[in-house]
């Protein structure tokens, strides 16, 4: 897919110092301009309307990104799952339990959790 590669290259690309560097040159050339332009309307505007700009451009890159992170991270625990024998088959379907479901069964964890700590504390 094009706009994965995309969103990945750019997202390495404004993670990098070197990137942070040129917007903070950027937001200070800005500022110190500002006498220049008296302060003006246009001279905030300016401001203004590149970050909303980039703000908005820069949430989309960032959920794709953290949907192949998520994707990727589930695709790891599944084979850790389906690879450890005493693991509960169960759980590679997660993301396909309702709330209550989900609940019930993190409750369960949380019981067996105690009762490992509980073991744990008399061995």
């Amino acid at each position: 897919m094009k706009f994965d590669r995309f969103a990945q290259g750019l997202a390495k690309m404004t993670g990098r110092p070197l990137t942070f560097g040129v917007a903070l040159v950027l937001i200070l050339v800005w500022g110190i301009s500002g006498p220049l332009f008296d302060f003006n309307d246009t001279w905030q505007l300016v401001i203004n309307t590149s970050t909303t700009i980039i703000t908005f451009l820069m949430v989309f890159l960032i959920q794709n990104t953290q949907n192949r992170d998520n994707d990727e991270l589930h695709i790891k625990i599944d084979e850790l799952l389906r690879t450890t024998k005493r693991a509960h088959k169960a759980l590679l379907d997660l993301e396909d339990m309702d709330p209550a479901e989900l609940h019930a069964l993190r409750k369960h964890y949380q019981q067996m959790g105690e009762q490992d700590g509980q073991q744990a504390h008399t061995d």
